[in-house]
């Protein structure tokens, strides 16, 4: 399979979006034409369909790029994770999960229920040796630069040796996705001061301050006004809280816009205000979409597993697809799991 300096293959879960297969057969081509993603891709899904969106497209990348695996199933966003897992074992998830398992791919990437994804992953792949629990991690922009926000939904209950791992995988996805080299890392928490904040942010902090200067770079706790400052490159949190933070700040974004489309045409002289200003407000649109850093690793797995957005349209897929080329070129998975192994020694 495509290891580190070579060519890569990306198996994807084609069915679980929630705009169909049309829109990752779309976000596959945007990816390898407009991006130049140079990866292979396995679209896992139902066969003849698949086949046929292919056939309608013009394609400018080489087909022999672009493989198909059958999958008779589909895990839809109502099934419970452990009941679509035992009984759709012909789901293009589990199909997709198995051929990274099996190493016929070096990353899957899906839109589908992510409940399932993650109980998938973490039950075919297993967790790296030394991590007790693997963590969504997401790329948000901010006023300066993105900065990683982990976790993001998949343990909604922590404990301080899980918000340290946070911060380890967080800090290892910085280096490979945002080319940061020495990422700060900050604890989100309701007060800087030194023991401000509940038992597990207490405890966390404590666990953090431990391995700076060995394992991480560590800048202390922040707050939430401080999110958006660009002072750190990773926030840790636990699933819960992350959770909130990236709804919310999602709709806040669309607020906003929706907001400011409103006011921009009440009237004839702020109409043509905003046509003279039509660069600035693409720019920025551009800037705040959450369409560029669009797929969430699963990260502290031994495999590269990346979730996206089930209304992710062809645009973030690409993304996605992107990303996970992005993780696969350097190797994370070996680097977390050496930091993970030595701030457990030191602990």
């Amino acid at each position: 399979m495509g290891a580190p300096g070579g060519k890569c293959t990306i198996a994807v879960d084609a069915m679980g979006s929630d705009l169909g297969p049309t829109e990752f057969v779309r976000g596959l081509l945007y990816a390898a034409e407009e991006l130049k993603l140079d990866c292979d891709f396995v679209l896992v899904g139902k066969g003849r369909l698949l086949e046929r969106l292919l056939k309608v497209r013009k394609l400018t990348v080489d087909p022999a790029r672009i493989t198909i695996h059958h999958a008779s199933e589909v895990v839809s966003m109502q099934d419970k994770p452990i009941q679509a897992l035992r009984k759709k074992k012909d789901s293009s998830m589990a199909q997709a999960i198995e051929l990274l398992r099996n190493g016929q791919a070096d990353a899957v990437v899906s839109c589908g229920n992510t409940g399932a994804l993650m109980a998938g992953g973490t039950l075919r792949m297993r967790p790296l040796d030394g991590v007790d629990r693997p963590a969504l991690g997401i790329i948000v922009p901010s006023r300066k630069q993105p900065f990683v926000l982990i976790d993001v939904g998949a343990n909604p209950e922590s404990t301080p040796l899980n918000l340290m791992h946070n911060a380890i995988m967080g800090a290892n996805y910085a280096k490979a996705a945002l080319g940061r080299t020495s990422p700060r890392v900050g604890l989100l928490t309701i007060g800087t001061e030194e023991g401000k904040g509940n038992s597990l942010i207490n405890a966390s902090h404590t666990y953090l301050k431990a391995i700076n200067g060995e394992v991480i770079n560590y800048v202390g706790p922040i707050e939430g006004f401080q999110l958006f400052d660009g002072g750190v490159d990773v926030v840790v949190c636990d699933g819960f809280v992350g959770n909130i933070v990236l709804k919310s700040s999602e709709a806040l974004f669309g607020f906003i816009g929706d907001t400011m489309k409103e006011e921009l045409i009440r009237n004839p002289k702020r109409v043509l205000g905003a046509a003279l200003a039509k660069s600035a407000f693409r720019d920025m649109k551009k800037r705040l979409s959450p369409d560029h850093f669009a797929g969430a690793p699963l990260l502290g797995l031994k495999g590269n597993i990346l979730k996206s957005h089930g209304s992710s349209n062809y645009i973030a897929i690409a993304n996605a697809l992107r990303i996970a080329g992005e993780v696969v070129k350097h190797d994370m998975i070996d680097s977390i799991s050496l930091d993970i192994n030595q701030a457990n020694d030191l602990i």
